[in-house]
């Protein structure tokens, strides 16, 4: 497994990394697919305080904690559940940072985080506060780098222009090329991209055709433009899965490729993927098919 540097950071990441939302939520099948991964030289490993109520963290955190120097753990804040409801709210305050890296800590048994991210973000937050908690966590030692979860580019401009942030994590894949547009201000401003959807909900993989099916639509396409669109892809090549990857991971921009998987036959069919050699004419013939959309939205 290859690795990339985040950023200007010293965190070193495999290319591809676990996203660990998918994990399931028994621990000894957790712990099967955590330990695939690190057997297969994943290093990078990606949660959040939301996912599950923070059950995901703690199953990380038992099944990590005795390999924690060999690997790059993250997490992400801002978001905090509602008690006794099934909902949450934005809250990007200093106050609430500060607290959540405590419980984070906790239930993933660290003493540091090695990539601490904002969970979102809007233009009417108070930035300059929500910086001052990353630098805060940053020179006490609780967390070594900082970036940003996000898909508005007015935001990430504004996040990554006040700040030491080495990251943006964005859905980036074959059929969602909107961030291609701000690569190049995010590398200009020393971060690197961290993909999620890197596989388009499986739309990328051998099972393309039987989930677009139940697909009702994908970003900017719509429905019946996606079937087309899929099934072009898919006459082009019989592992499209391996070419999805290749895809992200062509830009310079791109550090690593985040892959969900809750089992460990998910999880090798995307190590598989990843070890496949590939035919760069075919990539060519993959991209040509599919459309450079631009996000409609926050815009810069």
């Amino acid at each position: 497994m290859k690795k990339r540097t985040i950023g200007s950071s010293n965190l070193l990441v495999s290319e591809l990394g676990l996203g660990c939302m998918s994990l399931p939520t028994e621990l000894e099948a957790a712990r099967s697919v955590l330990d695939e991964a690190v057997n297969h030289g994943i290093n990078y490993f990606d949660t959040a305080d939301l996912y599950d109520k923070g059950t995901n963290e703690e199953l990380v955190g038992k099944v990590l904690k005795e390999k924690r120097q060999d690997l790059i753990i993250a997490t992400k804040a801002g978001n905090k559940w509602v008690s006794g409801e099934e909902s949450w709210t934005w809250d990007p305050s200093k106050a609430h940072i500060m607290d959540a890296v405590k419980q984070s800590l906790r239930r993933l048994q660290l003493d540091y985080i090695d990539l601490y991210q904002l969970h979102g973000g809007t233009m009417e937050d108070d930035a300059e506060e929500t910086i001052e908690a990353f630098e805060t966590l940053k020179k006490e030692g609780i967390i070594r780098e900082y970036g940003i979860s996000s898909i508005r580019p007015t935001v990430i401009d504004r996040f990554l222009s006040t700040s030491n942030a080495v990251s943006v994590m964005m859905q980036y894949n074959l059929l969602d090329r909107r961030p291609e547009e701000y690569f190049s201000m995010i590398v200009e401003k020393g971060a690197s991209v961290v993909t999620r959807g890197t596989l388009a909900k499986g739309l990328l993989t051998h099972e393309s055709m039987v989930r677009v099916k139940k697909a009702n639509g994908f970003v900017s396409y719509p429905q019946s433009e996606l079937q087309q669109t899929v099934q072009a892809l898919s006459k082009e090549t019989n592992d499209l899965q391996a070419y999805a990857l290749a895809f992200v991971l062509k830009e310079p921009a791109v550090a690593s490729a985040l892959i969900g998987s809750r089992t460990q036959a998910q999880l090798r069919e995307s190590l598989t993927a990843y070890d496949t050699q590939i035919d760069p004419h075919i990539l060519k013939k993959l991209v040509n098919i599919t459309k450079q959309h631009q996000y409609e939205q926050h815009r810069l």
